[in-house]
């Protein structure tokens, strides 16, 4: 499968006192990217917690290349790499235009909303992730 894209503007908020994107803000981009991901594969947050279940990131390794600045256009890219029993792995990028500017590889676990261990990803959930990369 393709990378799912998602356009973010940067807005003032997104800034810090240089009027670059402050680091954390890209993490954030990149949630949102994911989100979207997940609902047009047919799961919105709904749908997860109807199973008792939440998606926590696990893990991640971010790089910093460039930095955006006030007013930009950016594209945060999402792309499943692998899925296993209780965990996802995705991979994300954050573009203005081709110039990538930050990247990270994301796992995400599965745990029950009630006791917050890891849990099985229930099986038609996992087949359609499967079928995402």
């Amino acid at each position: 499968m393709q990378s799912f894209s998602l356009p973010i503007r940067v807005y003032i908020e997104d800034t810090d006192a240089g009027g670059i994107v402050y680091y954390v803000n890209y993490l954030k981009y990149m949630e949102r990217a994911r989100t979207e991901f997940l609902r047009s594969l047919g799961y919105d947050k709904p749908a997860v917690f109807d199973h008792r279940l939440m998606f926590v990131v696990h893990s991640l390794s971010v790089t910093y290349h460039k930095p955006a600045e006030l007013d930009d256009q950016l594209v945060t890219t999402a792309r499943m790499l692998k899925a296993s029993k209780v965990s996802f792995y995705i991979e994300q990028q954050v573009l203005r235009n081709s110039e990538l500017l930050c990247e990270a590889d994301v796992r995400i676990a599965c745990i029950g909303q009630d006791d917050r261990q890891p849990a099985a990803i229930p099986a038609e959930m996992l087949a359609v992730l499967r079928k995402a990369y």
